[in-house]
């Protein structure tokens, strides 16, 4: 799944990141932008501006309500089988997948300790963004698995559970 999101969801674009999605967001892009690039790209158009979503032109557009970062995914995790497969995959900045670069590479690129006690690195190939499996990987695995209801038995295993975010075509 590939996505675009509007300005106003630029944390659930940080979170989809995270949990390795293809994300893409700027702050400037206009609505026709947004359609345009969500068709050429198939992408699906992630928005809280409800006159976007009501356009008719377009690709698939889903609508998120709230305005909390945690809710949007939860909302989106109700209509879209999200998971954690592949997650700090990429780049939360550039939406880059990450390249693994050994730990030597990485030596004089993070600190001491990190690199003392990390075995395995990624970097972004566009802003050099150093990137590690540290106690914030377990951290936000946890998060977004109980966000998204993945081990959750009461979502359907696919991450979906019964909500009324529509789906626009």
């Amino acid at each position: 799944m590939k996505f675009i999101v509007d300005v106003m969801l630029g944390k659930l674009a940080k979170w989809l990141r995270i949990l390795g999605y293809d994300t893409l967001y700027k702050r400037d892009w206009e609505d026709d932008e947004l359609i345009e690039l969500a068709r050429a790209e198939g992408r699906i158009l992630l928005t809280a501006d409800r006159e976007l979503w009501r356009r008719r032109q377009g690709s698939h557009k889903i609508f998120i309500s709230s305005d909390k970062w945690q809710e949007q995914l939860r909302e989106l995790a109700r209509v879209l089988p999200l998971d954690t497969e592949h997650l700090f995959t990429r780049c939360i900045e550039c939406n880059l997948p990450l390249e693994q670069v050994s730990r030597e590479e990485a030596r004089g690129l993070v600190p001491p300790y990190v690199y003392a006690t990390q075995e395995g690195f990624g970097r972004c190939p566009e802003c050099g963004r150093i990137y590690w499996r540290g106690s914030h990987f377990a951290h936000a695995l946890a998060e977004v698995r109980r966000l998204i209801g993945v081990g959750d038995e009461k979502g359907d295993g696919n991450g979906r559970r019964e909500g009324e975010i529509e789906i626009k075509n």
